[in-house]
């Protein structure tokens, strides 16, 4: 007889090669086609909001790495949040301002046209541009298997996404936060427009650091007094940025610090004390002497000659003057530098703000005829050789310093005056601090991190000399040139650009935006003209939150949650927080999280130089985008990533796991329905409730791991209850009860009831990681009445068992189970060792005598009954005694292994004494016998 048909082998569709990269594409349009997303919306209706609010993209490029970690990231949290007892909507976005999409559709018009284009022609070009590759990002995003609102996702060229940016500059300028001034900023010479904090990074640059001689012209008799011949005495400054000295207006000194008239030769200099050795060290003087000294205090309003220019450079105090190089003599220049400013806009105002150079970086004619159109690389140069005739260079050296540049164009920046509109943050400095305090920061770092930034900020600088952007909304007298900020001038605008988009502000004069109504405050006059600037798209950013969460009637504000970059600690997250303290004195978030960078298997940043990128289209083609959100979910993602070949294999071996598990459960629940097959737990196996117990600890590892949003925890648990729970222990041992038993046996039924609870709830917990793969399973397998078998998402996180069944483990339980697993270890390496020495081959063949005594005895003969299914052998003997081959002194037991006693049954394989007791089945032992009967 052929008693392999009479086994019950599992039986499944459900393939074992996962396919992806082709089955992916499929699932996702079924998820369309079924409305996944709004489906799980109207079941979550009445739970608790929870308002993931999205960071938004800039949408001017392909998507990489990083963009799919952070969206991937999120839709973990949509969907876990979903399923587990909230509703959680999610509306991605997009920013689709800005200078690299300007830059882009100017190049793509052509050098000739974009001159000659006008404003709206080269917005619509922008708009155009910027459009299609939102488009090519959504459906990027889309086939990572994130779900959310893709049809109506927030663009903040929208009209009614630009009119709310209007009203909160409105309400921003109307509080006085927002005002117009000449300060130094950051400013780009290759883009030609001021940039703020968050858009400058640094890098080491060589340059000169260079030593400058002032003559004192007027020392209020003070240095004389010490023996100084003043047509011989200078004050020494110290710079690195030598294309500056045309601007300098002023030598700052410290006022509590000690200062030395030092002689060399026939010359006098001045200097601080502290810094005389190493300054006079680099001029390579060694025979000075200190003739006396002063307080910087005593210094203040003597004056100096600049060295090359017909201009006095008056001797100031500040605080902000350190001991920790140069000279203690501050060049200071408040055109170019914003410490150089305040102090001479707060205490001297009668000193000038002098900028020499003009926005494409070149000189003008006021640094000096010898440098005038010069680029400030060039000046540097000629200046220092022109110090250098003249007598004026005290010393020159050559260092490597950090120096800010465009994020954008990576050229170097300028620090220039220019007039720009800004938001004092001084103003809000100390209620935003406060706040930071009431926001959960994750990791807890980031508390420290935005506080310091926040703390030292300057002013926002938030106009843009640029068109492709939002409007600042401000219209300026044409009499006296008073700007026009009123909350009722605003709003016009802001119902302009409701009904028709900002273009409208292009299009149109003042005359027709503006109703006759409108005067100037100051002289009365009724006719105005426009500002030109654009606002920073920082701002553009930093007011989503008003835009979307507290626009869309189904979300809430402020957001439950953030989750972006480590970078935006100075970028999307302080912009939020600074336009939210000064709209409504509160941070627009409740927590925030923030991942690290992607880099290389060695750790490398990835460039296109080193060759080491690697674009999530090639990931998803080769393996599929659930072996991406693995990669995303194994990786303590607050530091840097890694990824390359060798970890997306290793992932793939560890997806097989997990998928096989699946599978193999799947098989041996093909002949089962919960609802009228399903055994109580009470009336299971111990080793069936052992299997439940390590579930309910799985359920609690995963959503500890899901709610502190450390997914890598959650997927380290489920992959090792897969791969060390079920696949090396429980489903191998129960396989033989599976398959030999009668089908509808209470023994059988029980191991496919614990099996069904296992799969269900596995599959639920790892539905937001695998989104696809656990929608595949959930496809294949039974459910009950209770659970919605359209789609996981469909359904909640699973309960512990204990909970929902009331059957509570003991701690004996548990303690008996994993002693039972150390001496199943002992017994697999006894086990091993006879299958070398050709004792035995498979592990049926075996029987397996335990020797020990005491209280090891005595668990071992009060569990004798479950030994052998759990050995998996045919026979188990305690022995009270010593013996045996392979030894534990630890556990105190000794194990042999021999041949099986009695002859083999043909279905089971199991040796027994009982095989041929049945005539009608000669080749069966009495229990496959009595199964067939």
């Amino acid at each position: 007889m052929d008693y392999k048909s009479t086994l019950n082998l599992p039986k499944t569709d459900f393939s074992m090669q996962a396919g992806l990269p082709k089955r992916e594409p499929v699932m996702l349009e079924k998820w369309y086609e079924d409305k996944v997303y709004e489906t799980v919306l109207e079941k979550n209706e009445g739970k608790p909001l929870y308002v993931l609010h999205d960071g938004p993209p800039y949408a001017n490029g392909d998507i990489h790495l990083g963009t799919a970690l952070n969206k991937t990231l999120k839709d973990f949290i949509v969907r876990y949040k979903n399923m587990s007892g909230f509703k959680a909507p999610y509306v991605p976005g997009w920013d689709t301002h800005g200078l690299p999409t300007e830059l882009k559709a100017r190049r793509e018009a052509g050098v000739a046209n974009a001159a000659t284009m006008s404003e709206v022609e080269l917005r619509a070009l922008c708009r155009k541009y910027a459009l299609s590759y939102l488009d090519e990002q959504r459906n990027s995003f889309k086939r990572l298997g994130g779900i959310g609102e893709w049809d109506n996702p927030y663009i903040t060229l929208r009209k009614e996404f630009e009119a709310k940016q209007i009203e909160i500059f409105s309400e921003m300028a109307t509080k006085g936060f927002i005002y117009k001034g000449l300060k130094p900023v950051y400013w780009c010479p290759e883009c030609e427009t001021a940039l703020a904090e968050a858009e400058i990074e640094y890098a080491e640059d060589p340059c000169h650091s260079i030593y400058v001689k002032f003559r004192v012209t007027d020392d209020k008799g003070l240095l004389t007094k010490l023996g100084a011949d003043l047509e011989k005495t200078y004050f020494v400054i110290w710079t690195t940025t030598t294309w500056t000295l045309p601007a300098n207006v002023a030598i700052c000194v410290g006022p509590t610090f000690e200062y030395s008239l030092v002689k060399s030769g026939d010359e006098y200099y001045v200097m601080a004390t502290a810094l005389t050795e190493s300054a006079m060290q680099a001029a390579g003087k060694t025979d000075y002497e200190i003739v006396g000294t002063l307080q910087g205090a005593d210094l203040e309003y003597m004056k100096t000659a600049h060295p090359f220019l017909d201009r006095t450079s008056l001797v100031i105090v500040g605080d902000h003057v350190t001991l920790e190089s140069g000279t203690g003599c501050v060049h200071t220049a408040p055109g170019h530098g914003v410490e150089d400013y305040d102090v001479c806009h707060n205490h001297y105002p009668e000193i000038p703000v002098v900028v020499p150079v003009d926005s494409h970086g070149r000189m003008t004619a006021e640094a000096g005829d010898f440098v005038a159109g010069l680029t400030t690389d060039e000046a540097n140069k000629v200046i220092a050789k022109h110090l250098e005739e003249t007598g004026s260079l005290f010393a020159l050296q050559k260092i490597i310093h950090q120096y800010p540049h465009c994020w954008r164009c990576k050229t170097s920046v300028l620090f220039r005056a220019t007039e720009q509109w800004f938001c004092s943050v001084d103003a809000i400095k100390d209620q935003a601090l406060e706040a930071i305090k009431g926001v959960k920061w994750i990791p807890g770092w980031g508390e420290d991190r935005i506080s310091s930034m926040v703390r030292d900020r300057n002013d926002w600088c938030i106009s843009r000399q640029r068109r492709w952007g939002v409007p600042i909304p401000i219209f300026y007298c044409k009499d006296c040139g008073e700007p026009l900020i009123s909350k009722e001038a605003m709003q016009v605008v802001a119902d302009l650009f409701r009904e028709e988009g900002s273009d409208a502000w292009y299009a149109k004069s003042a005359e027709e935006i503006l109703p006759a109504s409108f005067k100037c405050e100051k002289c009365g006059c009724t006719s105005f003209t426009k500002e030109r600037d654009i606002m920073d798209v920082w701002f553009d950013s930093g007011v989503t939150h008003a835009a979307v969460c507290d626009e869309r009637d189904y979300l809430h504000w402020p957001a439950d949650l953030y989750l972006e970059g480590a970078d935006q600690y100075r970028g999307w997250f302080q912009s939020s927080l600074l336009t939210s303290i000064a709209w409504r004195g509160k941070a627009p978030y409740k927590a925030v999280v923030t991942h690290g960078w992607v880099v290389d298997g060695q750790g490398r940043a990835m460039h296109k130089s080193l060759g080491n990128g690697i674009a999530p289209q090639e990931i998803i083609e080769k393996y599929g985008a659930d072996i991406l959100r693995l990669w995303v979910a194994s990786s303590d993602y607050h530091a840097d990533i890694r990824i390359s070949p060798e970890i997306l294999k290793q992932l793939s071996d560890a997806y097989r796991k997990i998928r096989n598990t699946a599978r193999y459960m799947l098989g041996n629940l093909s002949d089962f329905n919960p609802d009228t097959d399903s055994v109580a737990v009470s009336d299971m196996l111990s080793i069936d409730k052992w299997a439940l117990n390590r579930l309910d600890q799985l359920i609690l590892k995963a959503r500890e791991g899901y709610e502190s949003f450390e997914f890598h925890l959650a997927y380290h648990a489920i992959h090792n209850f897969c791969v060390v729970d079920m696949s090396n222990f429980y489903l191998d041992v129960i396989k033989d009860r599976l398959y030999t038993e009668k089908k509808d046996s209470k023994e059988r039924r029980a191991a496919q009831t614990a099996m069904y609870i296992i799969l269900d709830a596995m599959t639920r917990l790892i539905a937001p990681i695998l989104a696809f793969t656990s929608d595949e399973i959930w496809q294949s397998m039974p459910h009950d009445k209770d659970c919605d078998a359209r789609h996981v998402v469909y359904n909640q996180m699973p309960q512990l068992v204990s909970e929902r069944t009331g059957e509570q483990v003991s701690e004996d339980f548990v303690a008996r189970w994993d002693k039972i697993h150390e001496i199943r270890d002992v017994v697999k390496k006894a086990l091993e060792n006879a299958r070398a020495e050709k004792t035995i081959g498979a592990s049926l063949d075996a029987k397996v005598t335990l020797y020990c005594t005491g209280e090891l005895y005595d668990f071992l003969k009060s569990v004798e009954p479950e030994l052998s299914t759990v050995f998996i052998v045919s026979q188990t003997e305690i022995v009270d005694g010593e013996g045996g081959t392979l030894t534990d002194e630890a556990l105190g037991l000794s194990v042999l292994v021999e041949k099986a006693e009695g002859h083999k049954c043909m279905r089971c394989w199991a040796y027994s004494s009982t095989v041929g007791s049945d005539p009608e089945h000669p080749d069966l032992c009495e229990r496959c016998a009595k199964a067939l009967s």
